[in-house]
């Protein structure tokens, strides 16, 4: 967990090792993006909400550390099988203003596939950054 000191996300896999300083959900959109093969990996992330977990889901990675974790992130990893702890569980992920939901946790709120969960964070992702 030390690696989490100075990252918000980190994958492991033997020797292999994925790490990022990004905030939120981007280093998951960026590897998947890339084509990265994150089967097997281990994951430790600052926040794992629903979000995040389609998207761990997806990846095909084995077991998840959350410092803190959504309860809808922990059902879905739970309802796919994969291993995970927490620090914190708290009820939901809010924004960075903290005034209600993560956008990208609203964008999930009623997607149960991966596949299209990884579409719509995509566009959703896209969308805010031309906001901007």
């Amino acid at each position: 967990m030390a690696l989490l000191d100075t990252n918000t996300c980190v994958l492991c896999r033997g020797d292999t090792v994925y790490a990022s300083q990004k905030t939120g959900i981007s280093p998951m959109l960026d590897w998947l993006s890339e084509g990265k093969d994150l089967r097997s990996f281990s994951a430790a992330d600052k926040i794992v909400g629903k979000a995040a977990a389609l998207l761990f889901v997806l990846a095909g990675i084995r077991e998840v550390y959350g410092a803190v974790m959504s309860e809808a992130g922990l059902q879905v990893l739970q309802t796919h099988g994969i291993p995970c702890a927490y620090g914190t569980l708290t009820p939901h992920i809010i924004n960075r203003r903290g005034t209600g939901i993560c956008p990208m946790e609203e964008t999930v709120q009623t997607i149960e596939d991966p596949e299209a969960a990884l579409d719509a964070l995509l566009k959703k992702r896209e969308l805010l950054r031309n906001m901007k």
